[in-house]
């Protein structure tokens, strides 16, 4: 068990995938210097963590400080440097840096934002060493794995464990494999409780069918890098609706929406999103609500990359080169790719044009209550472990300058008095609240207003 408690013990710490530091907003003060009473205790912070899961005689303690900060959204971001003076010490899986006392130089950012702090980025390294130990990584997970749990934790977990093989039916080839996903799945759990913790709506994180997979894995498999990498095609721009949107809509009531559907093992969100949208504007144009073909979209679509990627704006174009979409039931969803075998003769349906929408949440509400579901694209953030409930994640830490996930808006209301986006996800009805994901509406929550579109049937 010892490599599982020398590496559990850093997912205590949660430094975001979409920070690599920030650069404050055009509006932000300028950052000013800090005397070391002002420091003292953001340092004692940091300390706090460096030391986290430490035994006794064995953490740093700290030395000079010296910082900065600045204003960032509706918090402080402090820049520190401090000195960490690193007891002696032998025991590779206890000490990170196994040999006799040292003085460490650690920088850190830290985010000071509604009475919470968060850990954005830190660099240590041995003071006398030429090149530092540069451990900034675009990730949750902080640095220095070597840090044993507190007693019993593995026992605890092991038990959560074994639910969680149970409850999603996993089966893994080798004592070893399973031992290497246990790891993952204790890492995951600390994960989430940070997540939790730094969430400012009523959603719950914890165990899914997801908590099994490294961060690396859940990324590759299930989200769409190309949505951040590429600009995508210019749409024009949708008409603006001049009526105030209603108080709530949910097109799932007025049954413009097919069920959840199950993208599996294949980063075909972008097909999935597209689909939800021409299924929804097929019904209110023509009265008739089918369900489409994503396979179509991964087998014919070849500006887009399938499993790969893809970006809602190519896949209307794809649409209305081929001539329209055929029903699943007529081109089934597979998974992967294979050969387009797409034939006009079998479409169903055609659109006309796609539009680009108005990044104005209010006006996006109004658009969405007269016209239909809308694709959009957000930060997925989180969204590896979320169960139920209005995620609203401090906005640093889901940036609308790192999407990654296509999904279908197909309504909005207010739980608790906290407005939301009820948004249909992909990834079947065993995760979420049956498959669908709340999220914060009115804040421009993880860049849901960024890239918002819709096909046109005339």
């Amino acid at each position: 068990m010892a490599p599982l408690l020398k590496a559990l013990w850093l997912l205590l710490l949660l430094q975001p995938a979409a920070l690599v530091p920030i650069k404050p907003e055009a509006d932000d003060e300028q950052a000013r210097d800090l005397s070391s009473p002002e420091l003292l205790p953001l340092a004692r912070f940091a300390l706090d963590t460096y030391n986290y899961g430490r035994a006794a005689g064995m953490r740093a303690e700290l030395g000079a400080i010296r910082g900065s900060a600045r204003r960032a959204g509706r918090g402080s971001l402090f820049s520190l440097q401090a000195t960490m003076e690193e007891p002696p010490c032998n025991d590779p899986l206890v000490c990170p840096f196994p040999v006799t006392k040292k003085t460490m130089l650690c920088s850190f950012e830290v985010l000071a934002e509604l009475g919470k702090h968060a850990l954005l980025w830190r660099d240590c390294g041995p003071l006398n060493a030429k090149e530092y130990r540069n451990e900034t990584q675009r990730s949750f997970l902080p640095m220095l794995d070597k840090d044993p749990l507190p007693q019993g934790f593995s026992v605890k977990m092991a038990a959560l464990f074994k639910d969680f093989m149970t409850a999603y039916n996993k089966t893994y080839k080798s004592r070893e494999e399973a031992q290497w996903r246990f790891t993952i799945f204790a890492r995951n759990m600390i994960r989430a409780q940070k997540i939790q913790a730094l969430d400012r709506g009523t959603a719950q994180y914890g165990i899914t069918k997801f908590s099994d997979l490294t961060e690396k894995e859940f990324q590759t498999v299930f989200l769409n890098p190309l949505l951040e990498k590429e600009p995508g095609r210019q749409m024009r721009l949708a008409k603006s609706i001049n009526d105030p949107a209603p108080p709530e809509w949910d097109w799932r009531k007025k049954g413009a929406v097919t069920k959840v559907k199950d993208q599996g093992m294949c980063g075909s969100c972008w097909a999935f999103s597209v689909t939800g949208n021409v299924e929804g504007q097929w019904f209110l144009k023509r009265g008739t609500l089918l369900s489409l073909s994503e396979q179509e979209l991964l087998d014919c679509d070849k500006m887009d990359k399938a499993c790969m990627g893809g970006l809602p704006s190519s896949a209307y174009t794809a649409i209305k080169n081929l001539g329209g979409l055929e029903t699943e039931d007529d081109y089934s969803y597979q998974g992967h790719v294979q050969a387009c075998n797409f034939s006009a003769q079998m479409a169903k349906v055609y659109i006309n044009d796609s539009v680009q929408l108005s990044r104005n949440e209010n006006k996006l509400a109004a658009w969405l209550a007269q016209k239909g579901p809308i694709s959009v694209a957000i930060n997925a953030f989180g969204m590896q472990f979320y169960r139920h409930g209005i995620a609203h994640p401090l906005r640093p830490l889901c940036s609308r300058w790192f999407i990654d996930h296509a999904v279908l808006l197909v309504g909005y209301g207010n739980r608790s008095n906290i407005p939301y986006w009820a948004i249909k996800n992909s990834w079947g009805t065993d995760w979420g609240e049956e498959g669908y994901y709340y999220l914060h509406r009115g804040s421009g929550a993880c860049g849901v207003n960024t890239m918002a579109s819709s096909a046109v049937v005339d």
